[in-house]
């Protein structure tokens, strides 16, 4: 849920046995230059939907690699700058599958990083509930379950990838998610040709189907009085004008709207500066039907309307 952190590719330098054409820079004494390769990772829990995640970035054009040691992804960056334009953008997907890999993960990062690669991390999470079901379905155990449950292989890998989600740049929940929805997700992020500085998701929730896992921002709507109990708007949702006169008619309701968006911008442009691209803003309810859903439309439009491409989404409106 694309961008760089420069307004062009970064470039290496290469020596003359990588450059092409007569050898003129190499007699000239001049370095060739090779645009870097944009790059993503795709890791997350087994189950959650990596492949379909890889997939989905092969079918618009990324040169896609399944189950790569982590030590060969400077390698591989490397080789793509060297392709002449032939491999523009790479996705390598990182897994337990190589777990006694998995450790030279953060030092390649850190080599990257030295070497001024761009590089974005997708990390896919799912619930236990769903990830159990998953497995029990096509009947394969967990790769990290051993002679233990598929809860206890779950358990595990989610220790082992903790830190690395606590630094993807853009997580996705897929426990409520068919393969079409996370298909949709992804081109949402990587489609097309325009990157906007920063993406925003604003979600719609109710408290009491759980808070959403993939969220960065959480903030309660719960403080301004429940259309619920209105009669003539009960059937009615936030999106409904009704619904929504009635909500940002209530003390507190514009001045919390005015405020919070503020404190987006302000987190907005750190956000920028630190490199993170993608912002999931959670806005929650009781049950995700009116408040919440009337505020996320209405902090949707001002994000949009300071240049933050956003997409308003609501969990469980018709759930009820």
């Amino acid at each position: 849920m694309t961008e760089h952190d420069r307004d062009g590719a970064g470039h290496v330098s290469t020596d003359s046995t990588g450059a092409s054409g007569s050898g003129t820079p190499k007699e000239n004494g001049e370095a060739t230059e090779a645009a870097i390769p944009e790059l993503v990772i795709i890791s997350g829990m087994s189950g959650a939907g990596r492949s379909t995640a890889a997939k989905c970035l092969e079918d618009l054009g990324w040169f896609v690699v399944d189950n790569l040691p982590p030590a060969l992804i400077p390698t591989m960056v490397e080789l793509g700058a060297r392709s002449q334009g032939n491999v523009a953008r790479i996705a390598v997907v990182v897994d337990v599958r190589g777990r006694r890999f998995f450790d030279n993960l953060r030092e390649s990062l850190a080599d990257l990083d030295a070497k001024q690669v761009t590089r974005r991390i997708v990390f896919l999470e799912s619930s236990e509930d769903a990830l159990v079901r998953r497995f029990e379905s096509v009947r394969r155990p967990h790769p990290l379950q051993g002679d233990g449950r598929i809860v206890d292989g779950i358990e595990a890998e989610r220790d082992l990838l903790r830190e690395l989600r606590g630094d993807a740049d853009l997580v996705i929940d897929t426990s409520d998610l068919n393969v079409h929805e996370l298909r949709s997700k992804m081109d949402a992020q990587f489609a097309g040709d325009e990157k906007p500085e920063l993406r925003a998701t604003v979600m719609s929730f109710g408290y009491k189907y759980g808070l959403p896992v993939d969220a960065d921002l959480v903030v309660d709507c719960r403080f301004l009085p429940n259309p619920h109990w209105v009669p003539e708007l009960r059937p009615f949702t936030g999106l409904n004008d009704e619904v929504a006169t009635y909500v940002f008619n209530q003390p507190g309701a514009k001045e919390f709207l005015d405020r919070y968006t503020e404190l987006l911008q302000l987190i907005a442009t750190g956000y920028r500066r630190e490199g993170k691209r993608y912002v999931t803003v959670a806005v929650g309810c009781t049950g995700g039907k009116h408040r919440s859903v009337a505020m996320s439309e209405k902090i949707g439009a001002r994000l949009a309307s300071e240049g933050v491409e956003t997409v308003v989404v609501h969990r469980d409106l018709g759930r009820e």
